[in-house]
This record gives structure tokens, C-alpha cells and sequence, in this order.
């Protein structure tokens, strides 16, 4: 059975002790019930990966010995996405999919269809619940990788994202059923970095596909059906996949 990812930062060198407390040692000791002698994973959040074998198992605590260091590349072309607001019974969830599917970054987005509304103190939360969902979704996943999760972001900064991508040589993909250009025909396995798009669950606005196009964006069709806000990202890093080398990386174990 492959050993459990937890995170640590900044990890200790090879035959250093390291001690597993807080969230992470609760989970490990009191709901996982690791014990002395087992063996697991620890990842900074940046790729680093240390093996470890626990000493002594506490209250909410782990002991550890690292016994050995390595570091993961990340993964090319590097991928953001950028994230209309989902409802809040899905809010989380398009987050923990795209984390699973590979995403490297997320930019939460406040766009103008949204039925959410992250405002106040309101926001602040918001941000909290990803970057938690996108934590929990890695460990899960066994990335060696977090996803950063961005504050809030309105529409004048979204496009200024956009330009910046264009500008380094990377694409920006725009989902929307009604793209003529479909998403395999993008040179993704030339591109530097990459950005995807996904509007909300009503659909983004003809201002909103203009001012997007013309900073750099194409729109783009992903497939024959249409995807929930929630799924869409995800879905397209599969084929993101296929088409580049991103999924040639070893796995964590």
C-alpha cells in the first residue's frame, strides 16, 4: 500500500528529526491511527518529498525520521484557472476536481453572472474554503504539489492576467459551448504556460467573451456536451494531458 502524503514546511534534511503536529498530526495520529515503525510521505507544497518513518506517535503528534530527499519538477505547460464562482454547494467542489486533474494555480473569479456573491466578509472566507479544499484535494491526489489559490479577482484584473500570459508566449483558453474553435487545435504542447477560463452557471456575458478575446484569449470548444461551471476545468486538464507531457511526471510514492 502506497504511504500517506502529509505536509510539512520547510521539510528537514535526510536522518534529521521532524515532528508532525497541528491539522496535519491530528489527521495522521488520531483519525489515521499511525503508529511507530510505519512509513509515510511528507511534501513541502512545492515539490519536495521526503520519506520519513515515525519514531513515536503521540496526541495529535508524530515523531519522525526523514531517511530520504528528493525534489519533483513541476509539470509544463504550467496551467492556471481561472474560476467564475460557483454556487456554494459547488464552490469548493471545482476546486478539489481541478486539484485532483493536475491545476497549478487558481484565480477565483467574481464575473458578472455569478449567483454567488463574495463580498465583506464574505470574501475572505471564500478564499479560506479553496485554498482549504485545494489542500485537502492534494493530499488525497498524493501531490507533491499545492495549488495556489489567488484573493478574489474582478474582471479589469482578470483581463490584466490575460494580457500578461499572451504576452510570455502562453495560450488563454475561454470554455464556451458556443466556441467555434475547438480545444485539441490550440498548440498546447508548444506553449510556455497556459490559462484556462470558466464562466459561471449562467454562462458569460457577450461584454465579458469580447473583452477576453481581445486581450489574447480564444475561444474555445472543449466537446459535444455541456459541462457544469464545476467540471469544466477539470475535464479540460485531462485532455490538457493528452495532449502535452504533463502526465509523464512520475507519481509521488
Amino acid at each position: 500500500m502506497a504511504a500517506t502524503v502529509f505536509y510539512l514546511d520547510p521539510l528537514p534534511g535526510v536522518g534529521q528529526p521532524a515532528v508532525l503536529d497541528g491539522p496535519e498530526g491530528r489527521h495522521a495520529a488520531t483519525v489515521r491511527r499511525i503508529r511507530a515503525g510505519e512509513r509515510l510521505l511528507l511534501a513541502d507544497g512545492r515539490g519536495g518529498i521526503a520519506d520519513a518513518t515515525v519514531v513515536a506517535a503521540g496526541k495529535d503528534r508524530l515523531d519522525l525520521e526523514v531517511t530520504a530527499r528528493r525534489d519533483q519538477q513541476p509539470p509544463t505547460p504550467a496551467v492556471t484557472l481561472v474560476q467564475a464562482l460557483p454556487k456554494s454547494e459547488r464552490s469548493e467542489l471545482a476546486v478539489e476536481l481541478a486539484t485532483e486533474a493536475g491545476i497549478d494555480a487558481v484565480i477565483p473569479w467574481q464575473s458578472a453572472r455569478c449567483v454567488a456573491r463574495w463580498e465583506g466578509t464574505k470574501t475572505a472566507k471564500g478564499v479560506t474554503r479553496w485554498r482549504n479544499a485545494a489542500v485537502a484535494a492534494a493530499k488525497q491526489s498524493r501531490r507533491s504539489f499545492v495549488p495556489d489559490v489567488a484573493d478574489l479577482h474582478h474582471t479589469p484584473q482578470i483581463l490584466e492576467q490575460v494580457r500578461g500570459v499572451v504576452a510570455r508566449g502562453g495560450i488563454v483558453a475561454v470554455l464556451h459551448e458556443s466556441a467555434q474553435t475547438p480545444f485539441a487545435s490550440l498548440p498546447w504542447r508548444d506553449a510556455p504556460e497556459a490559462m484556462l477560463v470558466v464562466g459561471p452557471e449562467g454562462g458569460l456575458s457577450d461584454d465579458e467573451i469580447t473583452a477576453l478575446t481581445d486581450a489574447g484569449a480564444t475561444a474555445v470548444l472543449l466537446g459535444p456536451t455541456v459541462l457544469r461551471t464545476s467540471t469544466a476545468a477539470a475535464v479540460a486538464l485531462g485532455a490538457i494531458g493528452v495532449l502535452t507531457d504533463r502526465w509523464t511526471s512520475e507519481p509521488v510514492q
